[in-house]
């Protein structure tokens, strides 16, 4: 608004008797008034003046109120209108509103007129203040989101690289031991560290930074097992099928910890000497809830038989599905192993 106490008014009208009543009724109502006797001449100043308001007439010679209206809300930043109408134009009255008019007043003889006039411009104007209002809160908080999007992409970036830092050092520490068992067991534990950090490497990697797509961080956590596990002398092929389900931080990371263990047991114990094939599968099931299953063809196990190793893979296994609020059961009916999970979405 140009002026808090005296908002700035363009009335366009071509009755010279009604303008110069509607100047000085609305002067004494507290605004500041500008006239126009035809719709081009409205339009011009409407271009050239910055008003909080503008009244149009229906009824011009020439260019007629609908189509001052028109050029009106072609021009930029154009303030609310007020359209002004016979007593018996409700249909015009209706395609103003269509046209983009912001409220009507019915024109009427007497000072009831202005009266009308007045209230609809301050009705108009406190909705024009809220929806500036509106407009600017949604501005910052726009930008307060962007700012904290911004902030969480660099923590998720900080994170995943000092992941990486770790992982780099347990590999190190790993290389330096004769200890074949400390050996393994450190390269377990480099694995579980890279499942984590790769989810947040997605995060900061994408416009998403509180949900991790889950086909493609498990195509990355897949790649690198098989990079992992499979060698000439015994090749593991990893296979996924995935859809695309988008989970958020916490729950990517208990899912990609257990496939990391899931993985990682079959390739050391389903296929001890020769290859062998581990088929992941990540699906919906129904609307809130996904099924996770990992299987493989080798030498099967034992049920209710004691982890093998340290058993901390196991212990890991039901941690992680203790965090989605479910458990991993497995089938050793048919050939090899067959590990499920269904937990909930969110």
């Amino acid at each position: 608004m140009s002026d808090a106490a005296t908002p700035r008014v363009l009335y366009i009208d071509d009755d010279a008797g009604l303008r110069a009543l509607a100047a000085r009724s609305l002067k004494r109502r507290g605004y500041e008034v500008t006239l126009a006797e035809r719709g081009e001449e409205g339009v011009a100043l409407a271009a050239a003046e910055p008003f909080d308001l503008i009244a149009v007439d229906h009824y011009m010679p020439g260019m007629d109120g609908l189509e001052t209206l028109k050029r009106l809300r072609a021009l930029p930043a154009t303030p609310p209108i007020v359209y002004v109408t016979g007593s018996e134009e409700g249909r015009i009255a209706i395609a103003a509103l269509k046209a983009g008019a912001a409220d009507y007043v019915v024109k009427t003889v007497g000072a009831d007129f202005f009266d009308l006039l007045a209230s609809a411009f301050g009705q108009v104007l406190a909705r024009s203040a809220l929806e500036r209002d509106k407009a600017a809160a949604e501005d910052q908080l726009r930008a307060s989101n962007a700012r904290l999007e911004a902030l969480l992409r660099e923590v998720n970036h900080r994170v995943a690289n000092s992941l990486q830092l770790v992982s780099a050092m347990v590999r190190l520490q790993s290389a330096a031991l004769d200890d074949a068992g400390a050996r393994h067991a450190l390269e377990d534990t480099q694995r579980r560290i890279a499942a984590i950090a790769q989810v947040h490497r997605r995060l900061y990697t994408t416009n998403d930074v509180e949900q991790v797509d889950m086909r493609e961080y498990l195509g990355a956590l897949v790649e690198e097992l098989g990079e992992t596990w499979s060698s000439p002398a015994a090749p593991r092929t990893l296979s996924l099928a995935a859809e695309p389900i988008r989970l958020t931080t916490d729950r990517a990371v208990s899912l990609g910890v257990i496939v990391t263990e899931l993985v990682s047991n079959a390739c050391k114990y389903a296929y001890p000497v020769d290859g062998g094939e581990v088929r992941i599968a990540l699906m919906r099931d129904g609307d809130g809830h996904f099924i996770l299953a990992v299987e493989d063809d080798g030498v099967g196990m034992v049920p209710d038989a004691p982890a093998r190793g340290t058993g901390l893979g196991t212990k890991l296994i039901r941690a992680m599905a203790q965090s989605l609020q479910t458990i991993v059961e497995y089938d050793t009916a048919g050939r090899g192993v067959r590990a499920t999970l269904r937990a909930a979405l969110k």
